[in-house]
């Protein structure tokens, strides 16, 4: 320790930035060797370095939900391992149990490498990966209306992938004879494999350059100034106690909706987010795991105090998270956790509505708040083979101070993530797509407007094709703040060959579709933020002429008439 300490401050700050390039350089490695148009296309994986004990020191993101599910899965790993000391270099766990340290459902598989130096074991390597399969009763792993985990898919309880360097070939095998699309699976799991030596390389690199102890001082910084920076920040919060309470819509099976609730305190140097007195966990697959939810609050917990910090473990130090037990926030096994992710982004909801009012530099009204899935799986009209689409959905987010909101974009919980292109799914599915367009609907209106929802329209090019839509917030409609209009729900509708219209839908299994029907998707407008009247009738008339409202909208919302023409405008009466 005492050479540690006099090690100085540039060496530290050098090694600091290079275990966070690695990180980096982990992520890419991932995306340019994986198999799936989800994790490829779309980004739905994390993966980061954490140090011995498990505590997360980067994390490369495309799915701002994993925040932290790296470090439990980690964790759980030196439980079961390092404390008999059964890691060994070359080891490679893998792990989805959702209610330990996968955290999320079992489509997200984990892999964890322990990294050793002149046999210390110093670090880890760990990575997060939505694959495209993992078997169960549905096509994609995606279920609406499982009962128990056990219908949802394979479950890897923390078991090894490798031991020693050597493949346990047996999980392979298993992997193989219970997926529906086994290239696509076990070839994002070498790209996961891939990405984890490319993290210990580096890391030995470093070790072998600064030496083992100039390393885990820079680690032991690295987290104490992430402690000390968020200290900073909360303490520039409003202090006091802040509540909210909301609903999930419905578990998939027809019941709900579900109460969920927050009371967030905080205090000179904690943040505690308390969510006793929810909804016990319930019998669809909406329930969450403890684990999920308190990568749900870290999420919001940058956001509110710095958004721009570097993630480890160390900023999430004054972070408190409390629930009760067998929640539909903390699920316990058997519950079916399919579509978790309704819970986990209701959560963090949650606190964003308790804080909204009094943070609008930081917070913006409601957003389309589901991660909006889809699932689409078929015959390819042309080669005859089994095709799948799997992907989360854009939407529109709210209004802000200073700022309108964003258009088409993913929800909060889905982060730096994009959606399959059009060209793409039109070349490897059996699909047209027959509209990719804004939702223009006359809500959202304020000061500021709620940013648009999409229309995403799937023309099925081939007979016996099932769609199994998770669409959330399909009951309750995006707040707005300040005076600001509510926006829409998310939506879903069936337009069939026949010219008959079904719908519309929030959650549905396995919906049948035929040749030319079309599966038309709509997302939600976000929240306003402010009175709609004390909108610049200026920038009204240019909502009028971008389409974004109707001339009747104009008048009757903002109070601003104007000419279908020229575009000229009057400010009304009202407005005064």
């Amino acid at each position: 320790m005492e050479q540690a300490t006099k090690i100085d401050p540039f060496t530290l700050e050098i090694v600091k930035d290079s275990l966070l390039a690695t990180g980096d350089e982990m992520f890419i490695a991932l995306a340019k060797t994986s198999m799936s148009p989800i994790i490829y296309e779309v980004l739905d994986y994390a993966s980061g370095l954490t140090d011995a004990k498990g505590q997360l020191l980067t994390q490369g993101n495309g799915v701002t939900g994993f925040i932290g599910m790296l470090s439990f899965m980690v964790k759980e790993t030196v439980e079961k391992y390092g404390e008999k000391g059964d890691l060994n270099p070359g080891d490679v766990i893998i792990i989805n149990d959702p209610y330990k340290g996968g955290g999320s459902h079992l489509s997200d598989v984990g892999l964890v490498m322990p990294i050793f130096h002149e046999g210390e074991l110093i670090a880890f390597s760990a990575n997060k990966a939505h694959w495209t399969e993992v078997g169960g009763k549905d096509s994609g792993s995606f279920t609406n209306d499982s009962t128990e985990i056990f219908q949802e898919g394979l479950q890897f309880p923390c078991i090894k992938l490798f031991e020693a360097g050597k493949l346990n070939e047996g999980i392979v095998e298993i992997i193989r004879s219970n997926v529906r699309f086994p290239e696509l699976s076990l070839g994002d799991m070498w790209a996961q494999v891939a990405a984890l030596k490319t993290g210990e390389k580096r890391v030995t690199e470093i070790c072998d350059k600064y030496g083992k102890e100039t390393v885990i001082s820079s680690i032991n910084n690295l987290l104490d100034h992430g402690e000390s920076i968020s200290k900073q920040e909360i303490a520039k919060l409003p202090k006091g106690t802040f509540t909210a309470e909301s609903f999930v819509d419905t578990d998939g099976l027809g019941n709900g909706p579900f109460p969920i609730k927050v009371k967030v305190t905080i205090t000179d140097d904690e943040f505690i987010c308390d969510f006793r007195g929810s909804s016990p966990q319930v019998p669809g697959p909406v329930n969450c795991s403890y684990t999920g939810l308190v990568s749900a609050v870290r999420t919001i917990f940058l956001a509110v105090t710095n958004p721009k910090q570097d993630v480890n473990d160390g900023v999430f130090r004054p972070l408190k998270v409390i629930v009760d037990q067998q929640s539909i926030m903390s699920a316990e096994r058997p519950a079916p956790v399919s579509n978790y992710f309704e819970t986990l982004v209701g959560s963090l909801d949650l606190v964003w509505k308790s804080l909204a009012l009094y943070l609008p530099e930081r917070l913006a009204a409601g957003h389309l708040l589901s991660i909006s899935s889809v699932t689409l799986s078929g015959l390819h009209q042309d080669t005859k083979e089994p095709f799948l689409i799997v992907e989360p959905s854009v939407g529109g987010w709210g209004g802000a101070a200073g700022q309108d909101g964003a258009s088409g974009q993913f929800c909060i919980a889905d982060g730096e993530t994009y959606n399959v292109p059009v060209e793409v799914a039109e070349t490897k599915y059996g699909v047209l797509v027959d509209e990719y367009s804004l939702r223009i609907d006359g809500t959202g209106a304020g000061e500021y407007i709620g940013g648009k929802g999409v229309i995403r329209s799937y023309r099925s090019l081939s007979d016996g094709q099932a769609a199994t839509v998770t669409f959330g917030r399909h009951k309750y409609n995006p707040w707005g703040i300040n005076g600001g209009h509510e926006g829409s729900p998310n939506d879903f509708y069936v337009e069939k060959s026949n010219g008959e219209i079904d719908g519309p839908y929030g959650f549905y299994a396995r919906y049948p579709l035929q040749k030319n029907d079309v599966l038309k998707l709509v997302t939600a407008t976000g929240g306003g933020y402010g009175d709609p009247l004390k909108r610049l009738a200026e920038q009204v008339a240019k909502d009028v002429k971008n389409e974004y409202y109707s001339i009747e909208e104009a008048n009757k919302l903002f109070g601003v008439e104007v000419d279908p023409i020229t575009y000229e405008y009057k400010e009304l009466n009202i407005r005064e």
